[in-house]
């Protein structure tokens, strides 16, 4: 009788070489729980003692729904422009060399190791009225600062780095000789960019919107300066968050908390799911 075990049926885990697989799964699992579950559990738990009626009444609200509006709506903004300039940015890093591409190169990383705080009022002592660069368009009647314009611009210069750091590496894997394939079957620069190169980036580039997408939506420190904070006009949803704790109303902080949860995990789980058709859709799977 053999003391084999039976090769058929199910594992839950391939046998590996390398040890420790438990302890690493004990620790990961201890910490989505420490650090995500458990809040995210708590916001909920806290949320359900509303009660439906005033949960609808809270998302319903006319300055919930502006406050959400202008959140998500100047992130998704901020992001799409992020992932085209992000990506025009990575290939310069890539493709070219110049005097001044490694200080270039560390200058994507500013936003990051910048205060959100001191970020904020450079942008406002910019863009205001009488900042150098609001000052160009204040006689054009257009006004940047205090306005959601403003908070574009804030979100665009903090979700930057995302983009940039997450293309530049699967762009740097990208052999210049498939280019030179491509021109010498007869393909201009167009076909080549859109059939060659832009597949094998577009799990990428959708990494980092949705990278870019998720810190906009939850920024606080670098867009109250620049939005002006005024209701119904440009007051942001983290904000009114705030002033519904400053207010001792934790069920409509709460509730608010919980509507941008459900509304970030829905855009989040569409755009993996793009991602995930896109990687069958060109053979990275």
């Amino acid at each position: 009788m053999s003391n084999t075990p039976s090769q058929s049926g199910w594992k839950w885990r391939q046998s590996s070489v390398l040890p420790g697989f438990g302890l690493t799964l004990g620790y990961t699992i201890t910490y989505l729980f420490l650090i995500i579950l458990i809040p995210l559990g708590g916001l909920i738990w806290s949320t359900a003692h509303l009660g439906f009626a005033e949960f609808v009444a809270i998302a319903t609200d006319r300055r919930t729904l502006n406050a959400l509006r202008v959140s998500f709506g100047t992130a998704f903004i901020a992001a799409l422009v992020n992932a085209f300039f992000g990506v025009i940015i990575a290939w310069v890093l890539v493709r070219y060399r110049f005097p001044g591409r490694r200080f270039v190169d560390a200058i994507v990383d500013l936003p990051f190791a910048l205060p959100t705080a001191v970020a904020g009022i450079s942008l406002t002592t910019l863009y205001s009225n009488r900042g150098w660069i609001g000052s160009l368009f204040e006689p054009l009647g257009i006004k940047i600062a205090f306005t959601p314009i403003g908070i574009v611009i804030a979100l665009i210069f903090i979700g930057l780095p995302f983009v940039v750091r997450t293309v530049q590496p699967v762009m740097e894997e990208i052999d210049r000789q498939v280019e030179e394939v491509a021109a010498t079957l007869g393909a201009n620069r167009f076909q080549t960019i859109t059939r060659i190169l832009l597949p094998g980036l577009v799990p990428a580039i959708l990494t980092g919107f949705a990278l870019a997408f998720a810190r906009g939506v939850g920024e606080y420190g670098s867009v109250i300066f620049i939005a002006g904070n005024i209701p119904y006009v440009s007051e942001i949803a983290p904000l009114l968050i705030v002033i519904r704790l400053e207010e001792f109303n934790y069920a409509g902080a709460t509730g608010i908390a919980t509507i941008m949860l459900i509304i970030s995990f829905a855009m989040l789980f569409v755009i993996n799911l793009i991602q995930a058709w896109s990687r069958k859709r060109y053979g990275y799977a």
